[in-house]
């Protein structure tokens, strides 16, 4: 009887510090440990109704902080539309084969810088938190903007009306480019 209870006995004591052995053990990535960002998931991307943008700004001071935060987060928008604008100008242009189109293109990115250089109006802010880190005494802010789509094209419509140095045959280029952006953007506003 004593010799089946050491045989049992045995494998179950090895088994039990190897799953005390394993659970010690902190399994971690080379790279480090995930990290929990805010405004992250869908909900701060951009889509076919938004252009979204989030930033981060660290400093002793908050008010800094919270000013990193506010110019990383509009760059980020800044560069959407820009990169949005191109691909739409590009795709219009080589559809058309206009023989202004460098110098469509060259406006329409001026006009962009210009745009986002100016404040809007419709540009709303989604989500904003701070964070204190008592160790470093650095303060963390988080930032999350969002402007319609339409508004934003509309916005660079009227800018366009407005900019002297832009001829009448590329304005009117624009306008075609913008105003089909906007029926698309409205298409998806209304669903």
């Amino acid at each position: 009887m004593r010799m089946s209870y050491t045989r049992f006995h045995l494998p179950m004591t090895v088994m039990a510090l190897a799953l005390f052995t394993l659970s010690a053990c902190k399994s971690t990535s080379p790279a480090g440990d995930k990290v929990k960002m805010p405004f992250t998931g869908g909900k701060y991307e951009s889509n076919n109704r938004f252009f979204r943008g989030t930033g981060s700004g660290v400093s002793v001071k908050q008010n800094i902080a919270r000013g990193k935060a506010d110019l990383d987060a509009k760059n980020q928008l800044a560069a959407q539309v820009k990169t949005n604008i191109r691909a739409v100008t590009d795709q219009y242009l080589g559809q058309t084969e206009n023989a202004e189109a460098a110098d469509v293109a060259d406006k329409f990115q001026s006009l962009v810088r210009e745009v986002m250089n100016t404040e809007m109006a419709d540009l709303r802010k989604i989500g904003e938190e701070t964070r204190y880190n008592g160790t470093t005494k650095e303060y963390t802010q988080y930032v999350a903007y969002e402007i319609k789509k339409n508004a934003m094209f509309r916005f660079m419509k009227k800018q366009a009306k407005t900019d002297e140095k832009i001829a009448e045959t590329t304005r009117k280029k624009i306008d075609e480019i913008l105003d089909e952006e906007i029926k698309k953007a409205d298409l998806e506003d209304h669903d």
